[in-house]
């Protein structure tokens, strides 16, 4: 500082840089830096199929459509590049419901199934050769099972109800039926009760009565998540998150904030699972969550850039963790 003063009054010394009796240069104001352009969820169709980078919060649209896409199950094969999922075709009335594949870069739209039937909540096979489902063509919806393009289509099993939920994984097809979550092998038989949650079937104001739903098996097939109503007394019902083993032991409470949540999917790695933020008390929300399978680090990951208008449905892993895909509905 000292130095800066003597330089300073030392007559007609020149500056350095400046020419003797020539007046002193104002520095120019630096050029700003050009600003990126905001981060916005591209939005065609009504419903669309998007991806999450995890670590950019970069979002994709891959598919759009304004048909509606049923929000339960988005589901990726083993070789992570081909997604199977259910649409209404033109009316909107359940029989008009199919199931589609499409490549996971949005080329190669396939409707596999036409009927009159309701088709819904495909789920991949261990090899990706065949796609389990739920179909009611009798009595109620019961699980069938097909080729991998829509071929050889025949029921696998019926519990003499509705059965609900399906997933595939390991040598155990896990479903729900009875308001509790059940195992078959991959063939259809052995049927096996997994959970037994107190008051199942009771019912409140919710639309769901008391019980366990959406079970989602880790890609070993050992480990079930599922979510269960506990409190059917509010308006969008209040669930929790649980972890079962496939033989039914070791049921480990996730969850204890009872928000409207669920359709949990496990990463690849298996440490991880993602799902969906459905309502939080009256505010409904939609949101995508991401929570440690132990129960740790439990956080919205909903990019804070999203619209209030854009709903998050069915969330899943890409094949490397990276990115969450999911079914994305613009409530219009």
């Amino acid at each position: 500082m000292v130095l800066l003063l003597v330089a300073g009054c030392t007559g007609n010394q020149t500056s350095p840089g400046h020419p003797a009796n020539s007046p002193p240069q104002v520095p120019s104001s630096p050029t700003p830096p050009s600003q990126p352009a905001p981060q916005t969820v591209p939005h065609e169709g009504k419903w669309g199929i998007y991806s999450l980078d995890l670590a950019t919060q970069d979002v994709e649209l891959i598919y759009s459509t304004d048909e509606e896409m049923y929000s339960s199950a988005l589901r990726l094969n083993p070789a992570g590049n081909t997604f199977v999922f259910a649409q209404k075709t033109g009316e909107n009335a359940d029989e008009n419901s199919e199931v589609f594949t499409i490549n996971s870069d949005g080329t190669n739209l396939q409707r596999i199934t036409t009927n009159s039937y309701w088709d819904l909540y495909p789920a991949w096979s261990p090899d990706g050769n065949e796609i389990a489902f739920l179909s009611k063509r009798e009595n109620d919806l019961d699980i069938y099972v097909m080729d991998s393009n829509g071929s050889n289509q025949m029921k696998l099993y019926d519990s003499g109800s509705h059965d609900a939920d399906v997933d595939w994984a390991g040598d155990k097809i896990v479903f729900t039926s009875g308001f509790k979550i059940w195992t078959i092998n991959g063939d259809g038989t052995s049927p096996a009760q997994v959970t037994n949650p107190a008051n199942a079937g009771q019912w409140g104001t919710s639309n769901l009565p008391i019980g366990d739903y959406d079970p989602r098996l880790s890609t070993d097939g050992r480990r079930i998540v599922f979510e269960r109503l506990e409190d059917p007394n509010t308006a969008h019902g209040g669930y929790n998150l649980f972890v079962i083993n496939s033989d039914g032991s070791s049921e480990t409470r996730l969850t204890e904030n009872g928000y409207a949540q669920g359709l949990a999917s496990w990463s690849n790695s298996g440490t991880k699972l993602v799902y969906v933020v459905a309502a939080i008390g009256n505010e409904g929300k939609y949101d995508l969550y991401m929570i440690n399978a132990d129960g740790t680090e439990n956080r919205d990951i909903t990019p804070s850039y999203f619209s209030p208008d854009f709903l998050c449905h069915s969330s899943i892993f890409s094949k490397d963790d990276s990115k969450i895909y999911f079914i994305g509905q613009w409530w219009e």
